[in-house]
């Protein structure tokens, strides 16, 4: 349970420090976001799936594999709301 724990909070802050500094970089909001959706959950998808139902292979992930994904998805938003926050504030420097 303590993994689990250590796991998602590191997901959490390994997104949305990566998220943070592409925001920052390359001016945008949502890349991270859009990036960890539409680019990484693919890739994993297509490497650990094994023919079957799609209940067969969405069963096959434990529970600590959903809170994983949620720690990291979380993390991506909110480096997109924490910039977008920090510009209608007046930072100019992100």
């Amino acid at each position: 349970m303590l993994q689990l724990l250590i796991v998602t909070v590191l997901f959490f802050v390994l997104l949305f420090g990566i998220g943070f500094i592409l925001n920052m970089l390359l001016k945008t909001s949502w890349l991270p976001v859009y990036l960890y959706i539409f680019v990484a959950v693919p890739i994993v998808v297509w490497r650990l799936w094994e023919p079957g139902t799609l209940w067969d292979n969405l069963s096959a992930y434990s529970a600590a594999d959903y809170l994983t994904f949620a720690g990291g998805l979380a993390g991506a938003i909110l480096s997109g709301t924490a910039i977008r926050t920090l510009r209608k504030k007046g930072y100019k420097m992100f």
